[in-house]
C-alpha cells in the first residue's frame, strides 16, 4: 500500500511541470511520478472539485496552471516573492519523500502545492487539496470502505492521521474517514460530486464561531456557498492566512 500511496501524492507532478497528461514526464528527481492511482480515487476525488465530461475554460483570460485565489481574485504567480528556483526546490520535497506518511505531512504543509489548480479550466481549485483528497480516499477504499461510508469529520486542531486528515490548522482539523468517533461530521453522500456546501452545511456541530466573530461569520457564510471541494478547503487556508486577528 505504500508505493500505492506514493502514486497518490506524486500522479499530478505534471501540473508542476506544464506538461500535458498525455506527454508528462515519468520521472522526477529519480522518482517515478505521473502514473495511475489505484481504486479510481483520483476520479473519484476530481468529482468532488469540477464538473465530469468534455472541459471547458470558465476564465477565458487565465491558461496556467497557477491557481486563482477565490479570496482575493488574483493568481497566486508572484514572480518576486516566489523565484523558479524556490518552487523547484519545494516540489522535489513533495515528489521525492521515501514514505508515505512524510509525502502526507508534506502536502497538508506545503505552501508551493496551493499555488497550482487542480485544472486550467477551473483555476480557483487547488492541486494541494485535491491532491490530499486522493491520498484520503485510495487509503478508505484500501481498507474495502466504500464512498458512501465515508464522512466529513472536525478532529481538534493540529491532529493529523495519516493519509485521511485533509486539512490542519490551528483551530481545527478535517479528515476522510467512516468513524466519526462521535466527533462532528457529515455524511459525504451517495457518490462524488462538488458536493463541499452540501456536506459543510449538515455538520452535527461547527468548528466556528458564528456567534462572536464577524470572521468566522463571513467564512462559514462564504463555505456555505461553496461546490468544489479542492476550492473550498484551498479557501479556508487563505482566509486564515489572511485574517487580521488571527
Amino acid at each position: 500500500m505504500s508505493e500505492a500511496m506514493l502514486r497518490a501524492y506524486r500522479h499530478d507532478a505534471h501540473k508542476f511541470t506544464g506538461e500535458s497528461h498525455d506527454d508528462a514526464r515519468e520521472t522526477f528527481a529519480g522518482v517515478r511520478v505521473n502514473q495511475t492511482v489505484p481504486e479510481g480515487a483520483d476520479g473519484d476525488a476530481a468529482a468532488l472539485s469540477r464538473p465530469q465530461g468534455e472541459q471547458e475554460r470558465t476564465v477565458p483570460t487565465h491558461n496556467d496552471h497557477y491557481r486563482l485565489s477565490l479570496f482575493s481574485g488574483e493568481s497566486s504567480y508572484d514572480p518576486e516573492g516566489f523565484s523558479q528556483a524556490t518552487i523547484e526546490n519545494d516540489v522535489r520535497e513533495l515528489l521525492v519523500a521515501k514514505s508515505a506518511e512524510t509525502a502526507h505531512k508534506r502536502w497538508l504543509r506545503s505552501g508551493v502545492a496551493a499555488k497550482f489548480n487542480e485544472s486550467v479550466y477551473h483555476p480557483y481549485t487547488s492541486l494541494k487539496y485535491h491532491t490530499l483528497l486522493v491520498g484520503a480516499l485510495l487509503d478508505n477504499y484500501d481498507e474495502d470502505h466504500e464512498f458512501t461510508d465515508l464522512r466529513l469529520i472536525v478532529d481538534p486542531p493540529g491532529e493529523v492521521v495519516p493519509f485521511r486528515t485533509v486539512f490542519v490548522g490551528e483551530r481545527f482539523a478535517l479528515r476522510i474517514a467512516p468513524d466519526s468517533d462521535s466527533r462532528p461530521s457529515a455524511r459525504l453522500g451517495s457518490r462524488p460530486w462538488r458536493s463541499w456546501a452540501s456536506v459543510w452545511n449538515r455538520l452535527t456541530a461547527h468548528p466556528l464561531e458564528t456567534d462572536h466573530s464577524k470572521y468566522d461569520m463571513t467564512l462559514d457564510a462564504n463555505l456555505r456557498r461553496i461546490q468544489s471541494w479542492s476550492t473550498a478547503l484551498q479557501y479556508i487556508e487563505d482566509f486564515v492566512m489572511w485574517r487580521p486577528d488571527r
